[in-house]
């Protein structure tokens, strides 16, 4: 009977901590799935400050962060174009502490935490012969899990199912401490894949983003060919969390038409 009484608790508690929110707004590519989310923005935030903190620290240690001046530059230049097409999606992202580097190194990858902290490895550059609008695909992409806040929506499942486990131990909530979150935030960023559904989100709204910035849609398309063709013995490293496929393609083909006209009106 106590287990039971525990249990009915530690449910309450979890109900009444969880948040049901719109991350974002639809934009022409109607991306309107709400989430439930455990864990506050601002504690994902500043998890994922010190993990990027961390990750640049080891870049520079091995000689490897932002070792190339035109690449950076080149970098920055395109992300500095989609950054304000964010506003689209979510009115506060603009005025984000965006941070975009580069890190010299033959992976094939590229990430934005939480909070807009982008890196972009080299190797994805090098190794696809990655195009302007190529990059933007990428970039976009990786910007729109950001927008969409899918690592915090990532961690509040995991906790989620830790507090359901430890029943009694929910009533300490959820709350974790900055180190905490910021290795949760590395485990999701380096290690744990995107669900399906997050990755058609990011593909259908990183497509608007480039697009509203003065990029080929199209060049999507050929990004993910490409990914799928890089690789020799195995696939690259940003296919391990980022799965592409021909239903991939597919989608995005199917998502072209939306994002075209906004792409005209940028280009000219």
């Amino acid at each position: 009977m106590r287990i039971r009484t525990l249990a009915i608790a530690a449910a309450a508690v979890l109900l009444t901590a969880c948040q049901t929110v719109q991350t974002t707004r639809p934009g022409a590519v109607g991306v309107d799935r709400k989430q439930i989310m455990l864990v506050s923005e601002q504690e994902i935030e500043k998890g994922a400050q010190v993990a990027y903190d961390e990750e640049l620290q080891k870049a520079r240690t091995q000689g490897a962060l932002n070792a190339d001046p035109k690449t950076v530059q080149r970098v920055q230049g395109i992300t500095k174009r989609l950054i304000p097409q964010t506003a689209t999606f979510r009115p506060d992202a603009p005025q984000w502490q965006w941070e975009v580097n580069v890190q010299k190194t033959k992976e094939v990858n590229a990430y934005c935490m939480p909070g807009g902290k982008i890196m972009v490895y080299s190797g994805l550059i090098e190794q696809l012969d990655a195009t302007d609008a190529e990059l933007a695909a990428v970039i976009g992409h990786e910007i729109a899990h950001a927008l969409r806040e899918h690592s915090r929506e990532r961690i509040s499942r995991a906790y989620a199912e830790q507090l359901a486990l430890a029943g009694i131990a929910v009533a300490t909530g959820a709350s974790q401490n900055t180190m905490e979150i910021a290795s949760q935030v590395t485990a999701v960023t380096f290690t744990l894949p995107h669900s399906r559904e997050q990755e058609a989100e990011a593909d259908r709204i990183g497509l608007e983003l480039m697009a509203r910035a003065g990029y080929d849609p199209n060049a999507a398309i050929s990004l993910w060919r490409k990914m799928g063709q890089v690789g020799g013995g195995g696939p690259p490293e940003f296919l391990s969390t980022h799965p592409s496929s021909a239903s991939r393609i597919h989608d995005l083909e199917a998502s072209i038409p939306s994002v075209l006209p906004l792409y005209r009106a940028a280009a000219h």
